[in-house]
């Protein structure tokens, strides 16, 4: 009997963490959930007539604007990838709203091949959530300026090259519609919730955990019933 308890003892520590992780996983699943939620209410509630004064990439992210003024000339192309569309380019623009402020709007999605095409300038009023992506890496090209060609929105470089202040407008919709272009409005999509399959993974290795610990005691067992 006393050579059964190290395994049995190895078994019920290793069984016992292994599902400790798993229960640390599944709050971590409703932590992550919760946060999703707010956010979702965040991007859908009611939008402000006005930008901040002084808007904090923390504090104001996801914040719904309404804002009427200007769709001013120039803009920047930001190389993305569309499911079961393929490769095309956001539209970066300058936006001088009624009261003057002068900021970055992203008017949405373009196919590769309208990369180039002249988009209408002039006054729009657009619907859109205030964001400040982190896109930015260590495995980020460079911009091609030559070409207009960015990897990624990086909000203080995108204003410095416009002139406007680093603030982004994520565009949900704009009136007048612009021609061609499809607005990629704020969403939770692409925030990672992998705390259910990891949850899974944990509590099926202490399930295999289990089992293999009743193979070890059913063998240590037996091998002693068998001995001479």
């Amino acid at each position: 009997m006393k050579r059964l308890i190290a395994p049995l003892l190895i078994g019920l520590v290793g069984a016992a963490i292994l599902c400790a992780l798993g229960i640390w996983q599944v709050q971590r699943l409703a932590w992550k959930e919760a946060i999703l939620d707010d956010i979702t209410s965040t991007i859908s509630g009611p939008a402000d007539a006005t930008l901040p004064s002084d808007p904090a990439p923390e504090a104001d992210r996801y914040r719904p604007v309404q804002l009427a003024g200007t769709v001013d000339e120039g803009e920047l192309h930001v190389l993305v990838s569309q499911k079961r569309v393929g490769a095309g380019y956001r539209i970066i623009a300058p936006f001088t709203t009624e009261a003057g402020r002068r900021v970055l709007i992203d008017r949405g999605f373009v196919p590769t091949e309208d990369k180039d095409l002249e988009r209408p300038a002039g006054e729009a009023t657009i619907t859109a959530n205030l964001h400040w992506p982190q896109e930015t890496g260590s495995f980020t090209p460079e911009t091609d300026r030559d070409r207009n060609i960015w990897f990624a929105r990086d909000v203080a470089a995108m204003a410095d090259a416009l002139g406007t202040e680093p603030i982004l407008a994520v565009v949900r919709s704009e009136e007048p519609p612009v021609p061609g272009v499809t607005p990629l409005p704020v969403s939770t999509e692409g925030i990672p919730n992998d705390h259910l399959q990891y949850a899974i993974t944990w509590f099926s290795l202490a399930a295999v955990w289990i089992a293999m610990t009743g193979i070890w005691l059913r063998r240590g067992h037996f091998s002693k019933d068998v001995q001479p």
